[in-house]
């Protein structure tokens, strides 16, 4: 066995135990931690198979911004143990015969997967560079419809969480470099302090 299989090995029992605590953890924050690892470890059999970008994206979205926010979101809500396990035996069976067809189609596509009909690919080439060419050129029109689609729904999320506008207290920075100080500072006159039990127009007695 090369050490490229002893590595896919490797990742794959990490992976199967991580994915397991997922759904066996009893704290909520340890099954996210897991998921995270499941995600690394996934990441690394995709560099295995030569899918870098895969690997990359796999990373940076849902492990640096999608699991994040999980994470943040469950030490928020402090979710309770025992909320989470009601209904847990009741949907066993269901899952499991969902995990079971699963497995079987996973089975039946390895155990029927070929290569021989792949066309060589030089060491040199790279996934990246391939893939975004198709987006650019073959699949452009999908692309730039599945940006406009993401981006009416972001257009979206804002519109509907906008309560109006708010009263701010915004300085514009020309306006404070064109003003004189006449405009700003202005004289007052202020009449002298007397002394207590006098008034102002009566003159102050002198000492003798």
């Amino acid at each position: 066995m090369d050490f490229k299989t002893t590595v896919f090995f490797f990742l794959a029992a990490i992976l199967i135990f991580a994915a397991l605590r997922v759904i066996t953890a009893r704290n909520p924050v340890h099954a996210v931690l897991y998921l995270i690892l499941s995600f690394f470890t996934t990441a690394g059999l995709w560099l295995l198979l030569q899918a870098e970008f895969l690997a990359m994206v796999l990373v940076m979205v849902y492990i640096g911004a999608v699991m994040v926010l999980f994470l943040f979101v469950v030490l928020m809500l402090d979710i309770s143990n025992d909320v989470m396990r009601q209904g847990f035996w009741r949907y066993l069976p269901l899952g499991a015969i969902v995990g079971l067809v699963v497995a079987l189609e996973m089975g039946l596509v390895l155990g029927g997967w070929t290569d021989s009909g792949l066309p060589a690919v030089a060491a040199s080439a790279s996934n990246t560079r391939e893939l975004g060419v198709l987006l650019v050129s073959e699949y452009v029109y999908p692309f730039e419809l599945a940006a406009v689609i993401l981006l009416m729904a972001i257009v979206a999320a804002v519109a509907l969480t906008f309560r109006g506008s708010r009263k701010r207290c915004n300085t514009d920075p020309a306006a404070q470099i064109r003003v004189k100080a006449s405009e700003r500072i202005r004289m007052v006159k202020m009449p002298v302090a007397q002394a207590s039990g006098t008034t102002p127009d009566a003159p102050v007695p002198e000492k003798e």
